[in-house]
């Protein structure tokens, strides 16, 4: 469902209300022939939060869109690997240094 979710927003060109991301990806498991199961309001609003936590889409005026309108290559760089997967490491780090 996530990956549905990501998709749709990822491909639309403009930024799309939770209702809008609900008929789109409802529309696309139809179109490729998979089962609906699960696509509820309350499902997509979890994953588009989910998606939110992971710094991959951001919220505007109630409606979602790809982090910045940035390139997927920059929201790695510039928000993941940089924040998200240094704090990793450091905790890692700061666990083995307690280990010693």
């Amino acid at each position: 469902m996530i990956v549905d979710v990501f998709h749709t927003i990822l491909e639309s060109g403009e930024p799309l209300d939770s209702k809008q991301v609900e008929v789109v990806v409802i529309k696309s498991r139809n179109e490729r022939k998979l089962p609906v199961k699960g696509v509820a309001s309350s499902n997509i609003r979890r994953q588009l939060r989910r998606l939110k936590e992971m710094f991959l889409i951001e919220s505007v005026q109630n409606k979602y869109r790809v982090s910045e309108n940035e390139s997927l290559d920059k929201i790695f760089e510039e928000k993941i690997e940089k924040y998200y997967l240094n704090s990793i490491v450091e905790r890692v780090r700061e666990y083995f240094n307690v280990l010693k």
